[in-house]
């Protein structure tokens, strides 16, 4: 079957298509952005993409399209596809009827940590022997793709409260079905399509009532929004992280890079790892009782954290040069800016730490979030924001009162001039965007290199 999907470069549509490709389809794809890494590892498949959304891409017709949640109506593509009466889905649905049905499906959804908790969830299980399918929104370092059919009934899935498709208003994950469920968090977010944390606490409802009887919620005990979703109505056995949660983590260092996992009162062992700060100290614990549900004692999962090293874009060190760090961050909401700039400070001690932050998610171009970034980076010594002239407000008023110095650029030059004047051997260099920022981590790292 030909498979051609709109929107391809989309972290979900661009590991979508490594599954189609997998299961034996020809697959292409279009998309108006095409950047790594998505665009590298659709390439390295064999899968061809093109650029923007012409009609001629669907000719001659492919046997299906996939149409992604970013296009909507009036798109050439989209009005070529109903005009044409061609065959179309939307992405989670083609995910359920195709690659979930009959497995043991695990999803974590959350505000925050579904990429790296679903790429932990995957390698512990790996480690396991368990060889288990994924699909994960990012390319966790441990297996270099995105997504894999795997050879065992255990599929993961970052399940995303984000709506299916433009034909299609609910919430991703209501199509997935898991009979493990990780609810990591839950806050305000995706203001282009809720009105307010209560619409997003239904919508998480609506997953839960998915949950069989026989699975398991897993969510933090102190996560007052996640009680309310469950309050609604829960009908499956719950298990609950953090303070006051059956699972626990003691910390042997500030940074979060060594703690003890207490299950029930008991010590189950130390996790050694890499990462640092609280929300993955989290994102662990959550993950050893999902690996837990499907057969993994925590011993043997504690010893799989161990040897997990993260996902591209979340805290990827891109490049150091002449003494000055550069890491690529994807965090775009200010809870995840704050936690993943302590981590950092946490781990570098007295450093100078520099964030250089877009605000490009619909909810930060729409201001939803913007009363949360100037305490967001309390952490860092610098900070540069860029303000490109279609922002839509006015950033330079909201962050005037940060109690960190502060430059807010309309330009990648003005940027990398400023970060170039300040930053010394030692330096941290946070780069902080849910997008390719112009390819801003290269151009910085040449720049220095000067």
């Amino acid at each position: 079957m030909h498979i051609h999907i709109l929107g391809i470069c989309g972290t979900f549509m661009g590991s979508l298509a490594v599954l189609a490709k997998e299961l034996g389809h020809r697959v292409t794809g279009s998309d108006a952005g095409v950047y790594p890494p998505m665009s590298t590892q659709l390439e390295a498949q064999g899968i061809e993409l093109m650029q923007g959304y012409l009609p001629e891409h669907l000719q001659p017709a492919p046997d299906l399209v996939v149409i992604g949640n970013a296009l909507s109506r009036g798109n050439p593509a989209v009005e070529y596809v109903l005009n044409q009466g061609l065959p179309y889905v939307s992405g989670p649905q083609w995910l359920a009827d195709h690659v979930l049905q009959g497995r043991w499906v695990l999803g974590v959804a959350g505000t925050h940590g579904k990429t790296t908790t679903t790429s932990m969830l995957a390698w512990v299980l790996e480690h396991a022997g368990m060889s288990p399918g994924f699909l994960i929104g990012g390319v966790p370092q441990n297996f270099g793709v995105s997504a894999r059919l795997g050879g065992t009934p255990f599929f993961l899935v970052e399940a995303d409260e984000y709506d299916s498709a433009f034909f299609d208003k609910r919430s991703k994950f209501v199509h997935y079905r898991p009979r493990t469920a990780i609810l990591n968090n839950l806050e305000f977010d995706h203001a282009d399509i809720f009105p307010d944390l209560a619409a997003i606490e239904r919508q998480f409802h609506h997953l839960v009532r998915t949950v069989p009887g026989e699975g398991l919620i897993i969510h933090p005990q102190a996560e007052e929004a996640l009680a309310r979703v469950v309050k609604m109505g829960c009908w499956t056995p719950v298990q609950t992280t953090g303070a006051g949660g059956q699972w626990q983590a003691r910390l042997l260092s500030e940074d979060g890079s060594r703690f003890e996992v207490v299950f029930d009162g008991k010590v189950e062992g130390t996790v050694e790892w890499g990462l640092t700060g609280q929300h993955n100290v989290a994102n662990a614990l959550a993950t050893l009782a999902a690996a837990r549900h499907v057969g993994v004692v925590p011993e043997l999962g504690i010893a799989g954290l161990s040897t997990f090293k993260s996902v591209k874009r979340r805290m990827e060190k891109v490049a150091e040069v002449k003494g000055v760090t550069i890491y690529d961050d994807f965090a775009h909401h200010p809870t995840a800016i704050a936690t993943t700039l302590d981590g950092l400070r946490k781990r570098v001690g007295d450093a100078p730490v520099i964030a250089v932050i877009e605000p490009r998610s619909n909810s930060m171009k729409l201001g939803a979030h913007r009363d949360g970034l100037p305490d967001s980076v309390v952490q860092a010594d610098q900070v540069f924001w860029y303000a490109p002239a279609n922002l839509g407000w006015d950033l330079a008023a909201t962050v005037a009162g940060s109690k960190v110095p502060t430059q807010v650029c309309d330009s990648l030059e003005a940027i990398i001039e400023g970060v170039k004047a300040v930053a010394a051997p030692g330096t941290q260099v946070v780069i902080m965007s849910n997008g390719g920022f112009g390819g801003l981590h290269g151009k910085l790292a040449a720049a220095l290199e000067e």
